[in-house]
């Protein structure tokens, strides 16, 4: 695992990254420069996983969220994909570390910079739809 851990944080130096190691097998992405806010990166032998919490589940408008999640999935998001954990809403990738190599890295967190500047505007009115309607109710 030391060396899959070695490999992981030289593609992070490599790629000039700002990042805060919290343990033997996870590292905080909190890179303006690059549009990585809060990107965790995980080995869990075998795999690496990237993750980002893009926001809370809302109550309102799930059918219309959802639609718009799997269309930006088909569309947008070239490594990974959106999904729903314990009612939050992420975007997750996973490689195999075995294979992994530095294109396959850089590629994920390219991908994951995109989604993260261009979608979350896109995104966030699903929550302002949720704070508007319970306004109106009060």
């Amino acid at each position: 695992m030391a060396d899959t851990n070695s490999k992981i944080e030289q593609y992070l130096v490599d790629l000039m990254l700002t990042y805060q190691k919290i343990n033997a097998s996870l590292w905080l992405l909190d890179d303006e420069d690059h549009s990585l806010h809060s990107v965790a990166i995980m080995h869990a032998d075998p795999f690496v996983i990237f993750r980002a919490e893009i926001m809370d589940a809302p109550k309102d408008n799930l059918l219309e969220l959802y639609t718009k999640l799997l269309e930006l999935n088909a569309t947008d998001v070239i490594h990974g994909a959106y999904a729903l954990e314990n009612k939050k809403i992420v975007l997750i990738n996973t490689l195999q570390y075995d294979t992994m190599d530095y294109e396959q890295f850089r590629t994920t967190l390219d991908s994951f910079s995109f989604a993260l500047s261009q979608h979350y505007p896109i995104l966030s009115k699903y929550r302002k739809k949720t704070a508007a309607k319970k306004a109106a109710k009060e």
